[in-house]
């Protein structure tokens, strides 16, 4: 398809994908079929390689060693690295870290710009992105967030509870989110703080079990829970501007959305490429399966539907260079959430016994793409948003006309 992206997003994106046939999936098939992890080692490698090619970070400024593509420019190649399960890893455009770069890049003063988003995109450093907490404090609903920091002179004292806080057990740094003016609306009363992992008061408590994790590198990624007790930290920690902490979460977020949209667009597009040949191969009731008038048509919905995601994640893109696009994005999350997770259970069912066994990386794909159902936003808070919007400039003189038109409608029925 033909997705008229500019000719240098599609040139990067060809070399990625050169990247990823060359280089990491024939690692990829390697660990799978021998059970053997990838190596850091191996992973500080990719990224010499990639940094070789020029594909190394390439969401990030060139000042800071990334490619400086634009946001629209990069995503083809996030839906590429996509298709392999260290792809993301392999170039250094991997969640959370690819949204804590962005965010220390919009928000971050020089000075933090320096000490943190450099060493970060190097790989020098880890971060995570602490917001989730468990209940009774925010999660889909995000006001309800309970975490709090106070002012004691010159310091922030930090209590909370957080947990599903990505790469959290590696982290050497936390962006955490919290209330630091009690008194307002979190929307407007709440900020994001570093906090260092080796700060006294710091306690990961665990990695929170969960469906998915591939596990064929030796890094330990994952979803940890944190506690913050009375954990001290400078006010200079503070990464934007006091109390905008919803504010910048929603800027981190809808460019996350949608760099996670073409990931699993790719790792949709990757599965249906392995059914393929799967279906042009296996044999049953007399012919191959390719063959077979059903499978044929539920391959052509998934192709259709996968091509209708990849064409909303673009226009959301461009809308989003433009203003917030918070609908955009929702309907574009929301639908390539959905449209992703089918794909992959057809990829896996197409295959049969194949697909459940994890010699292919379809079982490894199907595991982890169900959590985009609920990450980054849920169905369900995504629906309420484009609901809302559907309803909010309705006119009450255009629903009494609409109403007195079906009316009428109804009585030439009845007439005739």
């Amino acid at each position: 398809m033909e997705y008229h992206d500019s000719e240098k997003a599609k040139e990067v994106a060809g070399r990625v994908e050169d990247f990823m046939e060359e280089v990491v999936l024939p690692r990829e098939r390697e660990a799978l079929a021998t059970g053997e992890q990838i190596t850091m080692d191996e992973i500080h490698d990719f990224w010499d390689q990639a940094k070789e090619r020029n594909l190394f970070a390439p969401q990030v400024p060139e000042e800071y060693g990334g490619q400086g593509l634009d946001f629209q420019d990069m995503l083809p190649s996030f839906e590429q690295v996509g298709r392999s399960l260290i792809g993301a890893l392999a170039i250094r455009a991997n969640a959370p870290q690819e949204g804590n770069m962005h965010t220390f890049e919009m928000v971050g003063t020089e000075e933090q710009k320096e000490e943190y988003l450099r060493p970060l995109v190097q790989g020098e450093i880890q971060t995570a992105f602490a917001m989730t907490e468990p209940k009774q404090g925010g999660g889909s609903d995000p006001k309800m967030l309970q975490s709090t920091a106070v002012k004691d002179g010159d310091e922030w004292v930090i209590n909370g509870h957080k947990w599903w806080t990505s790469d959290g057990l590696n982290a050497d740094y936390y962006l955490a989110m919290v209330r630091t003016d009690l008194d307002a609306h979190p929307y407007s009363g709440t900020s994001i703080i570093l906090v260092p992992s080796e700060a006294d008061g710091v306690e990961v408590v665990r990695n929170v079990p969960h469906l998915g994790g591939h596990g064929i590198t030796e890094r330990k990624g994952g979803h940890a829970e944190v506690k913050f007790d009375n954990v001290r930290v400078p006010v200079e920690n503070t990464l934007g501007e006091e109390n905008e902490g919803f504010q910048i979460a929603q800027m981190r977020l809808g460019g996350g959305r949608l760099t996670h949209c073409m990931r699993y667009s790719g790792m949709a597009e990757r599965s249906l490429d392995v059914a393929k040949a799967y279906l042009a191969e296996r044999e049953a009731f007399g012919t191959t399966l390719e063959e077979k008038q059903a499978l044929r048509h539920r391959i052509a919905d998934a192709e259709t539907r996968l091509h209708a995601a990849r064409c909303m994640v673009r226009h959301a893109a461009r809308e989003l260079d433009r203003n917030d696009a918070r609908i955009e994005v929702a309907m574009a999350k929301m639908f390539t959430a959905n449209v992703t997770n089918e794909t992959i259970d057809l990829a896996l069912q197409c295959c049969g016994g194949n697909g459940i066994g994890k010699d292919l990386p379809i079982a490894h794909f199907y595991e982890n793409v169900r959590a985009f159902r609920i990450v980054d936003g849920a169905d369900e808070v995504h629906r309420r948003s484009i609901a809302r919007w559907a309803f909010e400039d309705i006119d009450e003189a255009e629903v009494e006309n609409a109403l007195q038109f079906d009316e009428d409608l109804r009585i030439d029925a009845l007439d005739e």
